[in-house]
């Protein structure tokens, strides 16, 4: 089962084959519909009936009330009545200054999970070449949940052309991503402000990537980074466990199964390292769809290894 609900793109096929293809530099509007993100949140108050027949009397729950979709009416879900909800579309608004007067430009938008998770993902027009032939492009992701399961966060990603890996940039010292929790208002200028959607953290970005170029990286040190890196705690929350099977995938991936890895610019080298990992999270590592793995990628499990990786290879050319 597709964890996607609808979607569009410009550009490349995704990574399902599904979803609407669009010319470049659609309106936001179009955008809306054909990412199936023309609708919106509705809240209702909680309601139940106490008693066993048609018979019992209904009751309200004040502290809590339901959201449901405006065109289908399915219940997305049940939260604390303090909740703020982000709208489908105020996604999609956040960036249409950003394509009209900043030269992004939108790839892909869509509905996840019924409607319970949305994003949007547009270029930055911001771009690199390591080597010679190993292309970086930037983009910024922006991304909600109505469930509680993710704060609306909004994150610079790079995109590394051989392979298609994502990679989150670091902004400054702090983790790449802005969070706004949904105790809180979601204020899209606020977010614009703090990000400084500028050039200023793709230009360290781009100088730390060009430095993991340049850092070889010995068999037996990748071999120990991986193991930092490749790990899971055991059920009992005890001892955390060395996975074999992904340390085998990855070191295969980087040894020149990868995609991109025979590049002067990954061959024995710290950033080949890296993407051997972004590659296996992406691509490679067991999930239930393809659907799963990009949004365990992107939010979830695979995104912390990712960020894992990149904090033990940064440490190697600190």
């Amino acid at each position: 089962m597709h964890l996607v609900e609808t979607m569009a793109y410009a550009g490349e096929r995704p990574w399902h084959g599904l979803g609407s293809r669009l010319a470049p530099q659609q309106p936001i509007d179009t955008w809306k519909c054909q990412a199936g993100m023309d609708w919106k949140i509705e809240e209702a108050e909680v309601r139940y009936v106490a008693g066993n027949d048609a018979t019992g009397a209904i009751h309200s729950y004040p502290e809590q009330k339901v959201l449901y979709r405006s065109d289908t009416r399915k219940p997305l879900s049940v939260v604390s009545k303090r909740f703020q909800v982000v709208q489908p579309g105020q996604i999609l608004e956040f960036y249409r200054d950003l394509t009209a007067n900043a030269g992004f430009e939108l790839e892909s938008a869509g509905v996840l999970r019924e409607g319970r998770k949305f994003w949007a993902l547009a270029r930055t027009g911001q771009s690199t070449t390591l080597k010679g032939r190993d292309k970086v492009d930037g983009y910024l992701l922006l991304a909600t949940a109505c469930d509680g399961t993710l704060a609306t966060t909004a994150q610079f990603t790079s995109v590394r052309v051989v392979c298609n890996n994502t990679l989150s940039i670091a902004l400054g010292n702090a983790s790449g991503a802005i969070k706004v929790p949904h105790r809180s208002h979601f204020d899209p200028d606020a977010v614009k402000r703090q990000l400084g959607v500028t050039v200023s953290s793709w230009d360290g970005f781009v100088a730390r990537v060009k430095a993991l170029v340049e850092r070889p990286v010995d068999p037996d040190s990748a071999d120990g980074l991986l193991r930092r890196v490749l790990t899971y705690s055991r059920l009992d929350g005890k001892a955390t466990v060395v996975n074999e099977q992904a340390m085998a995938s990855v070191r295969s991936l980087y040894e020149g199964g990868g995609r991109g890895a025979l590049m002067a610019s990954s061959r024995g080298t710290a950033w080949g390292l890296l993407n051997s990992v972004t590659e296996f999270i992406d691509h490679h590592r067991r999930a239930r769809t393809e659907d799963h793995r990009r949004e365990a990628a992107w939010f979830g499990p695979g995104a912390q290894i990712k960020q894992r990786a990149w904090d033990e290879v940064m440490k190697l050319v600190a």
